[in-house]
């Protein structure tokens, strides 16, 4: 057998290379990754008749016949793209439905696919998180790209409560990379809310509190996420009063509305009760929509408490000045 050249090595060992990339690309491959392995035009023509790559996109091809696997969709849409990384819904879960979104750089203009969702972002190499396949955002960059699309505060809030604490992705690492972004929009809105969340507001319902409910009318400062046990095992209470006895629980829709959570909750109320704590439950209304009445109403069983201060009106049309409890100025 003869030897081979150095050459027919280097072809070798290309394709051994591109063999392995397709692996880790689930069977997905971009045109000049293939000319990069040794490819030509001619090779690749010749795969194609033969069914051993199918084309997905221009000059994307898949080494099957059969559907595309939602990693392979993924894979397809940002090899088409490249230098491109997923990002949105499409970085948390690659089978999110809808289209993929995809995080191209700013500068760039390129042919565009159906069924994707293309958000330019500045910088974005240095964006992208490091050892993802597919390429993807940083948690941050990704949370950070939302709330920029975000239509309102209370959006905004959702997706820190929904985000903030899980896969790693912290106050603090949002807050440091929000610190490199001068021209980032909501950014004053965006640290005041990470001021919150590291003081313990965790939930969409609970910065309503925060922000329409206590600070406005200047309601006492409660302890937020307090740990008791009951029946041997860990609670926590959304807001409590400990120097009043007095608690405030706040049923979000979307995690109160199984009838498990009912009896739970039934169950936490009435041990309370039996230490002679009062249990005040509030809705979405009550807080974000009744806000002033609501703090009227906290305020009023807190005086009979014990509190020696007064809830005040936010406003000349504030409910509490009608209410007829605390002070009448109006704050700015």
């Amino acid at each position: 057998m003869e030897p081979i050249t150095d050459e027919e090595r280097d072809a070798l060992l290309a394709r051994r290379i591109l063999d392995n990339q397709r692996r880790m690309q689930d069977g997905v491959v971009g045109y000049e990754q293939l000319v990069d392995g040794g490819w030509s035009w001619n090779d690749v023509r010749r795969s194609e008749r033969r069914k051993e790559l199918v084309r997905v996109h221009p000059r994307v091809y898949v080494d099957h016949t059969g559907p595309l696997t939602s990693r392979q969709r993924a894979w397809a849409t940002v090899l088409h793209a490249a230098p491109a990384a997923l990002c949105l819904a499409s970085a948390w879960d690659l089978s999110a439905p809808g289209p993929v979104h995809l995080a191209i750089d700013s500068t760039r203009r390129i042919a565009r696919l159906k069924d994707v969702e293309y958000h330019p972002v500045a910088g974005l190499p240095r964006r992208i998180r490091p050892h993802t396949n597919p390429p993807r955002l940083t948690f941050e960059e990704n949370l950070l790209l939302a709330i920029r699309l975000a239509k309102d505060e209370e959006e905004i809030v959702a997706l820190l409560a929904a985000h903030v604490g899980r896969r790693g992705l912290t106050a603090a690492s949002l807050r440091h990379v929000v610190g490199r972004q001068r021209r980032l929009s909501r950014r004053q809105l965006l640290l005041r809310l990470l001021d919150d969340i590291e003081n313990g507001t965790e939930s969409v319902l609970e910065h309503g509190y925060l922000t329409r409910v206590e600070r406005p009318h200047r309601l006492p400062v409660p302890v937020r996420q307090a740990v008791s046990r009951v029946g041997g095992r860990v609670e926590r209470r959304d807001i409590e009063y400990p120097g009043f006895d007095f608690v405030i629980e706040l049923d979000g829709q979307l995690n109160h509305d199984s009838w498990r959570a009912g009896n739970r909750d039934a169950a936490r109320d009435l041990a309370d009760l039996t230490k002679g704590r009062i249990v005040l439950r509030l809705r979405w209304r009550q807080v974000m929509v009744e806000s002033c009445l609501t703090a009227g109403a906290v305020g009023g069983i807190l005086q009979r408490r014990g509190w020696d201060g007064a809830p005040v009106p936010c406003s000349p049309s504030c409910a509490v000045a009608s209410l007829g409890s605390g002070s009448a100025t109006v704050i700015g």
